[in-house]
């Protein structure tokens, strides 16, 4: 500041030759007073700093500089220039024992966002035992705010009480928004108590708190809404934005409708951005998009934020097409897209699964120079990740240097979609490792991707962290525990978590369920299901494919009569999955003419609703009746991969070779589906039922080494049957080569020899077996004793 002071009379000189009637007239001063209102009125209308420069000067050489007005103006001026250090030279050069300077200080500060200064000169300007005013606690309360320091607040309260300024309507508002901030509306609800005198500031302060606390309290805002106006107080444009907030997070429509008819009687918000805005947010979480686009229809001027609302609101209902056609349509309108719009943009195409359009999207934020921020980036990795290009989702994610908890999940995610649960894993190591606390979608993403890779040591060690930091009380969590160590096999374990929720929901008895049946309990599932029915707990679709699944083990047919019926009754047949698994489970049962009956009296069928049919077919060895399906099915729908397995299992069982054949080069040739382990392993059973081998052997070269034993053992029977030796010695040693420790490929080559009369080789053959330990598992047999009593 001395070079400054140093400035001053060449800054007057330069005055001289200045064109300005008002610097000039400056030195012809007549009286004091004069001067002050003069250079005043020229403070309140400075419009660049080189202008303020001079003025300081001319202030400085007219003596003025003690003046509490004049210097109160100027610091205000340095403040709204953003030269805080010039302003705070003003400050200090002034006899600071006028609280209207100090107050004109302190709101600079604020206006140029150095709230932490706001904080540091209220502390000292308490020092200066010259009193608060309600201006000076009312900014630093604001400020407070702002840095989200509540402690702060807390002792400035304490001075609103020493001070008698309880009453005060601005520090009443202040306060309010304070406790507001961190849900403590109980405090806030005091403040609001203390002030007698109520304008609507203090009223919408109230109502706009209880509207963004959430929950039930939210309630709240409608009740201080009629208390304001029983008090012959009017909303304004703030309190209706508020109450809209609160409709919109209660889903309450009928209060939504009825400040929307409110506004409109007392024309509040009539083109205006943001209560339109507010409008066609509240009616979307509403469930009625027709009017938030029939709102949003009729504005006039359609800003960046009136189209992100739009957008957001449509992927937040679960329709990702309709945003994604206002996306577009925005930009038909020539509205240059922001940040938050090409995120959502984004969103919609990894929802869709839109991985053109996403590139379109990326590239459009390269070519316009967006440096992209951390949601932005979240939304791409979202979108490649759903996409299947882990690749570039990866880079993505490593080109990001600040990282949150939010990107980690959606990179775990991605992996986890794409059947990576390894590096999902390692991606939740990395997380934990550079300091990052896991939130609740962090822990069920690497439980789910433990639970993949039943790996039970990794999450014994995830159970452990959960239970050291208290979050085992979440459902959501404990259900994810369950179903890890239920998949995994640890079915005590599973049993014990699942015993220990408070509050099990239907996808904890459902977990628990599968965990027997896939490990062959299914009579405890059973149990299981009647103890969920005791507790009134009502049941899905997965829950009664569930006891499907168990009734086909078990050999229920009773139970599944049961189940067919229930769906029945609580309209549940029209469930595609539901009824592919009853259509299943009939097969099994023996029942093919029912499960033929659900198939064709099926409104909607879907892929695997023909899959389901023709394996049913396939499993009664009625490959006649699977070829006429495939034939109707064709011009239905398109066969995959499935589809081709079931047939060809059908004819390699039924002995069909020429037909299996030319369903397998239709396949190739027509349906362009390339050939699978499955596919070859068909192909290759049915050659060797029928006794050609050679053919059979050629074809097992197609096949991957590590994935060709089941096809190659296949071919090793068919050789002991058709009295082929000498092929099955090839194939018997590649077997051994390809599966030591499989006590069933001893077992065929040793019965091979035997059959050949090569006794010393099959001897030889079964002392390997010996030598290693291998022992062939006994068979045994599952007999319904007693089917139970009806579990509906």
């Amino acid at each position: 500041m001395v070079l400054f002071l140093l400035k001053i009379p060449s800054l007057l000189q330069k005055n001289r030759l200045i064109p300005s009637i008002k610097f000039q007239s400056l030195f012809l001063y007549h009286s004091t007073s004069h001067n002050v209102d003069k250079i005043a009125s020229l403070l309140g209308n400075c419009n660049d700093f080189a202008s303020l420069q001079k003025l300081h000067a001319c202030i400085f050489t007219n003596g003025l500089c003690q003046s509490i007005s004049i210097s109160s103006k100027l610091l205000t001026c340095y403040q709204k220039f953003g030269f805080s250090v010039e302003s705070r030279w003003v400050f200090n050069g002034v006899l600071k024992n006028n609280i209207f300077l100090w107050n004109s200080f302190l709101i600079g500060c604020f206006r140029s966002g150095k709230y932490g200064e706001v904080l540091s000169m209220y502390l000292k300007l308490k020092q200066k035992r010259i009193g608060l005013d309600g201006s000076a606690i009312t900014f630093t309360l604001k400020s407070c705010v702002e840095l989200g320091s509540l402690g702060f607040g807390k002792g400035v309260h304490l001075d609103v009480f020493k001070f008698g300024l309880s009453n005060n309507q601005f520090v009443g508002s202040s306060l309010i928004r304070l406790y507001s901030k961190y849900g403590d509306m109980v405090a806030a609800s005091k403040v609001f108590d203390e002030i007698t005198e109520r304008d609507v500031v203090v009223y919408t302060s109230l109502i706009t708190g209880y509207a963004q606390v959430g929950g039930q309290l939210t309630y709240k805002a409608f009740e201080f809404a009629r208390f304001m106006q029983k008090e012959g107080i009017d909303p304004n444009r703030v309190t209706m934005v508020s109450l809209l907030q609160a409709a919109a997070e209660l889903e309450a429509l009928e209060h939504g409708r009825t400040i929307h008819g409110y506004a409109i009687r007392r024309g509040i918000g009539c083109l205006d951005e943001i209560f339109e805005t507010s409008l066609m947010d509240m009616y979307i979480k509403c469930k009625v998009p027709t009017m938030a686009a029939c709102i949003f229809g009729r504005m006039k001027m359609k800003t960046i934020g009136s189209w992100n609302a739009m957008i957001t609101g449509y992927l937040n209902m679960g329709k990702p097409l309709e945003a994604l056609g206002h996306f577009c349509k925005m930009a038909d309108e020539n509205v240059f897209p922001d940040l938050i719009s090409l995120a959502n943009g984004i969103l919609c195409c990894a929802d869709l699964k839109y991985l053109r359009e996403g590139k379109s999207i990326h590239g459009h934020i390269m070519r316009i120079g967006y440096e992209l921020d951390l949601v932005a980036t979240t939304a791409l990795v979202d979108m490649y990740s759903m996409c299947n290009d882990l690749v570039r989702a990866r880079k993505l994610f490593n080109v990001m240097e600040t990282r949150d908890v939010i990107l980690y999940n959606v990179m775990m995610a991605g992996y986890l979609q794409n059947r990576f649960a390894t590096e999902s894993i390692e991606i939740f190591i990395e997380m934990v490792g550079i300091g990052l606390k896991p939130n609740l979608g962090s822990i069920v993403n690497v439980l789910s991707a433990l639970s993949e890779l039943k790996n039970v040591r990794g999450g014994r060690s995830v159970h452990g962290y959960i239970l050291r930091h208290e979050s085992c009380t979440d459902t959501e969590v404990a259900n994810q525990i369950v179903y890890m160590y239920a998949r995994s096999g640890c079915l005590f374990n599973a049993r014990t978590v699942w015993g220990r929720i408070q509050y099990k929901d239907l996808v904890s008895w459902t977990s628990m369920m599968m965990g027997y049946i896939y490990h062959g309990h299914p009579d405890e599932a059973i149990v299981l299901f009647q103890m969920m029915k005791r507790e009134g707990l009502d049941h899905d679709s997965v829950t009664l494919i569930s006891l499907l699944q168990a009734s086909s083990k078990l050999g229920y047919l009773s139970l599944a009569k049961e189940v067919h019926c229930h769906m029945y009754r609580a309209r549940l047949d029209r469930e595609t999955l539901a009824t592919n698994s009853l259509m299943t489970t009939y097969a099994k049962l023996g029942k093919l003419n029912m499960a033929r009956n659900l198939f064709e009296h099926t409104a909607t069928r879907c892929l695997t609703s023909w899959n389901t049919m023709i394996s049913a077919y396939g499993m009664h060895g009625n490959c006649k009746e699977v070829l006429q399906l495939f034939d109707r099915m064709k011009n239905e729908m398109i066969p995959d991969d499935m589809t081709f397995t079931s047939i060809l299992t059908a004819c390699s069982h039924s002995g069909m070779v020429e037909e299996g054949l030319q369903v397998f080069n239709r396949m190739r040739e027509e349906y362009r589906v390339i050939p699978c382990e499955a596919h070859y392993g068909c192909i290759v059973d049915l050659l060797s039922r029928a006794g050609r081998l050679e053919e059979a052997y050629e074809l097992l070269k197609f096949l991957p080494a590590k994935q060709s034993a089941s096809a190659m053992a296949a071919v090793l029977a068919a050789c002991r049957i058709h009295g082929n030796t000498e092929l099955g010695e090839i194939i018997g040693n590649w077997l051994l080569d390809l599966e030591p420790e499989s006590p069933s490929a001893y077992n065929l080559v040793s019965n091979l020899y035997a059959e050949s009369g090569k006794w010393d080789d099959a001897a030889r053959t079964r002392n390997m077996a010996k030598m290693r330990g291998l022992k062939k598992a006994a068979g045994y047999s599952l007999i319904e004793l007693n089917p139970g009593a009806s579990t509906m």
